[in-house]
């Protein structure tokens, strides 16, 4: 299938995700907070499975990089791959609640949910989740989808840095959905909201890897 197809499909997901999950939490409030978003259900393991789409297409781009001899940008690919696919496993806790197995001692102390994954982690008082995958994470994340594609073609000195970062750039469609989304997702005031934003996120990330502005020197 065409890159540019797969591309258009992806999107219409996204659409879809925020038409549904808009529709549920008004007609459905306590079906979205307990079982559309909850724990280990449809829009959990939905971003947990696009992650590692995502991590997928990064590892093919690596390797088809490599082939062309542009090994820095094989190298930095691969790297963003291991990122996704970190966040695929923390998402869905490495598999913990799927194969069953017990937390160990260290996350049994120190995890705010008991679970063995990093982004409940506790220091101190502060939940990490809060500091590190909150509103930091959301802050670049905006940044990356929203920013970027707009100073890529205005900015020599960002075009030529993310370039040489091989970081895949967001077209102005996927700009479009990602502002789309944060409105939508604020909108919907019933709690969990923000974990169909996760899923959008997976989605639109999948897209760009698959059809990025930059492909000739990130795939």
């Amino acid at each position: 299938m065409r890159r540019d197809v797969i591309d258009r499909l992806l999107l219409a997901l996204v659409v879809l995700t925020l038409v549904a999950s808009a529709v549920i939490a008004w007609r459905a409030p306590e079906y979205f907070q307990f079982t559309f978003a909850a724990e280990d259900r449809l829009v959990e393991n939905g971003t947990a499975l696009f992650l590692l789409v995502a991590s997928l297409v990064l590892a093919a781009n690596a390797r088809r990089l490599w082939r062309r001899g542009l090994r820095r940008a094989a190298a930095l690919t691969g790297f963003y791959a291991l990122l996704f696919f970190f966040g695929a496993g923390e998402e869905i806790s490495w598999g913990q609640r799927i194969f069953n197995w017990e937390t160990g001692d260290f996350f049994a102390a120190n995890n705010y949910q008991g679970e063995t994954n990093l982004h409940n982690l506790m220091v101190g008082e502060v939940r990490l989740a809060q500091v590190v995958f909150g509103h930091a994470l959301t802050v670049v994340l905006l940044l990356y989808l929203v920013a970027l594609p707009l100073l890529y073609v205005r900015a020599g000195w960002i075009a030529r840095l993310t370039d040489a970062l091989a970081v895949p750039v967001p077209g102005l469609r996927h700009a479009g959905l990602a502002v789309l989304a944060s409105v939508v997702v604020a909108l919907i005031d019933v709690p969990r909201n923000w974990e169909v934003y996760e899923l959008v996120f997976a989605l639109l990330a999948t897209a760009i890897f698959v059809a990025p502005q930059n492909p000739d020197k990130t795939r």
